[in-house]
């Protein structure tokens, strides 16, 4: 069991096809919990948009990287936004042990990654079980972190 703390600084990937519809992953320990890929620094120094691709290509198995051309499951880094907004949300109690104790908050970057609506999706196993896409707003209502659903609701002023 791997005991590292995690570091209080977050990213939530809102992953979209260009028709609008969203992709959630549901939580292998809770569920019934549907959400957009989300995950922490891995080091305090690591850039954001770096924790965002190593996030989405550990929990969907979608490749985002320099290229010119999308293929199989590589999409290009162009297609990574930032979305210049963070929210700051209080840790759930249950996931509250994974940090110091003194650590009762999380601040949480929102980007969006555009990617072809049949690009293959791969889980990862012990992290989340089910995936399935949804026209955005139905998303939005299926997800459990109002922070989650928020982000997605406001998908169409990011795109462009």
């Amino acid at each position: 069991m791997d005991m590292t703390l995690k570091i209080p600084e977050s990213v939530l990937v809102v992953i979209h096809a260009a028709n609008l519809d969203v992709l959630l992953i549901e939580r292998a320990d809770h569920p019934g919990y549907w959400q957009s890929v989300t995950g922490s620094k891995d080091f305090l120094e690591e850039p954001l948009a770096r924790t965002a691709v190593r996030e989405v290509a550990e929990e969907t198995g979608i490749l985002v990287a320099d290229c010119m051309v999308p293929s199989g499951s590589k999409v290009p880094l162009q297609h990574l936004r930032d979305w210049q907004l963070s929210n700051i949300y209080e840790i759930y109690p249950i996931w509250r042990h994974r940090y110091a104790p003194d650590v009762t908050q999380n601040t949480e970057h929102v980007f969006g990654l555009l990617v072809p609506r049949a690009i293959p999706i791969v889980l990862a196993p012990r992290e989340h079980v089910r995936f399935r896409w949804l026209p955005f707003r139905e998303a939005a209502d299926q997800c459990f972190s109002p922070s989650n659903a928020e982000a997605i609701l406001q998908l169409p002023t990011y795109l462009g």
